[in-house]
This record gives structure tokens, sequence and C-alpha cells, in this order.
């Protein structure tokens, strides 16, 4: 990739003002100035910006616990986003891979990996998304059935096959392979319940970490990185 783009997306500054700073000879790659900010690099390279190591990375991958009242979206003017709880040093290519509501909480994962993305919200592949919700109303059997079978939520939305787990009075376990806008607090309501509260515990293979606080986030492992691309590939 060019040089002032791998910079830019390691949050090092805007695209014009690194190409000044490339131009005048800010930046070294394997211990030599390089003034084209074109200059093609694959971030194998030592690179210096200013005197500090570059450490690149392909893509990260980052577990969140997403906190009520932060929106899913990549940057807002006004509205803090889920990326701003990852600070003013992340890399600029990150994105998170679906969507929370805003009062929504519980596992987000954040990546810069658009393939592994797709793979994940696709719903060819049948990666389950596992919810816990509190809600009014009291949910029956029949309820059971129909998020087994499918059903018509609205006039825009007829859901796949969803298992529903009923673990007391006002508490119930939702799992879905599909992520429509606001789907699980649409299904309650086309069954004449409403949703109080709702938290994502499972995406595929991956689950919230008990000990990550609302609000904190985590590199993925390892083991949980390979568990979630043999899921994609297996589907």
């Amino acid at each position: 990739m060019r040089l002032d783009k791998l910079l830019a997306d390691m949050n090092l500054g805007t695209r014009k003002d690194l190409k000044q700073e490339i131009r005048r000879g800010d930046v070294l790659v394997n211990g030599t100035p390089v003034k084209d900010p074109g200059f093609s690099v694959d971030g194998s390279e030592e690179i210096l910006w200013k005197g500090k190591r570059v450490r690149y990375a392909a893509y990260e991958y980052y577990l969140l616990n997403k906190p009520a009242g932060v929106i899913s979206a990549s940057e807002d003017p006004k509205q803090e986003t889920v990326l701003d709880l990852l600070g003013p040093d992340r890399r600029r290519d990150l994105f998170p891979v679906g969507r929370l509501d805003k009062d929504t909480v519980g596992l987000l994962l954040i990546t810069n990996d658009g393939d592994l993305a797709h793979q994940l919200l696709s719903p060819k592949k049948h990666v389950d998304k596992t919810y816990y919700a509190r809600i009014t109303g009291r949910v029956t059997q029949e309820d059971v059935d129909a998020f087994r079978e499918g059903f018509d939520v609205d006039e825009s939305l007829h859901t796949l096959p969803a298992r529903l787990e009923i673990l007391s009075d006002s508490e119930v376990k939702v799992t879905i392979r599909e992520g429509k806008f606001h789907q699980i607090k649409r299904m309650f309501q086309a069954r004449g319940m409403e949703v109080l509260y709702l938290k994502r515990l499972s995406m595929g293979p991956l689950s919230l970490d008990p000990d990550l606080p609302e609000g904190s986030f985590r590199t993925l492992t390892e083991e949980e990185l390979t568990s979630l691309r043999s899921c994609t590939a297996q589907s």
C-alpha cells in the first residue's frame, strides 16, 4: 500500500499532513528517508515516523463490551461511538462488525478485516448471535414455536428460524442468524411484548468475556480468532 495510507491507518495524522511530513523527510523506511508519499510498503518494513517506530499489523481484532448510550458507528459528530471507546490512538480503518442498538449492551467485535466481517454477518453462513433479554408480558410455548418456525413480524420482515429459551416469566435467551433493524425488539412487539433490556452474549463461537466491564475492550486471543475463522469456513 502507499506509505501515506499506512501511516494514516495507524492514526498518525491526516493524509494531507502526512504527505507533507514525508516530503520533508520525517519518515524513514528501513533506515532510509523516503520522500514519496506513494512509496509502496507492505508493513513488514522498519518504519520510523518522526523518530518513533510504527508498528503495523494488517488486521486487528477487538472484543468490546458495549455499554448503553453509545452508537455502533465508526464516527459521529454529535454522539459517542463504539470506536471512541478504543481511545484516540486507535487506527482509523477499524469498524464494528454489525450493529447493536444504542440502548443494547454486550458483545461487539471491532476489526478492520472486511472479509471476516462479511462472513460473520451473512445469513447464508448461519452464524448464531445469542442475546439475553428482559421483557414485559409472559412468554409461552406458542411464542417458542413461532420463533423456531420463523414468522411475519411486519410487512417488511419475515424472520428466519430462531431459538427462544424461557429463563423465567420476564427473562429469555434468543438466538438469531440475521440482524435486521431492531429485529429482536420487533419480534417481541409482534407477539405483544416489549423488550426492556437486551444484551448480546455471543456471536458464533465468540462469547462475551465475563471479566470485561462495560465500556472496556481487549484484543482477541489467537484461539478466539481461529474459532471465528473456522465457523465461517465450515458454514
